[in-house]
């Protein structure tokens, strides 16, 4: 399973049509767990896959008076990578690759 999700990842290199931004997250990635770097890593999955944006938790609006931290949460801050399909399967599979590298070591 986890081969045929990393498949669009590798064609999409192959033709050089991924995101310049993904393409950075995922050398990271890969660069950290060649070094040993599980923890930075992790880091770099959670930021390509949800980001660094706030996360509205709890109730937003109590009364007329809007939240103090509600400009913060707007949809500019979110990452959509794991709103796409595909991306979210080959990213699933570089999380898998990631614990399996882990746990070889």
């Amino acid at each position: 399973q986890c081969k045929d999700y990393i498949r669009p990842l590798f064609k999409m290199c192959k033709s050089r049509r991924l995101e310049p931004g993904m393409m950075t997250h995922i050398l990271n990635i890969v660069n950290y767990c060649e070094q040993g770097e599980f923890v930075k890593a992790n880091d770099a999955y959670i930021d390509v896959a949800i980001g660094r944006g706030a996360w509205p938790i709890g109730v937003t609006m109590v009364g007329i008076h809007a939240r103090s931290g509600r400009e913060k949460i707007g949809s500019s801050n979110i990452a959509h990578a794991m709103n796409n399909e595909l991306q979210r399967k080959y990213l699933t599979s570089v999380k898998r690759l990631m614990s399996y590298c882990q746990k070889k070591r």
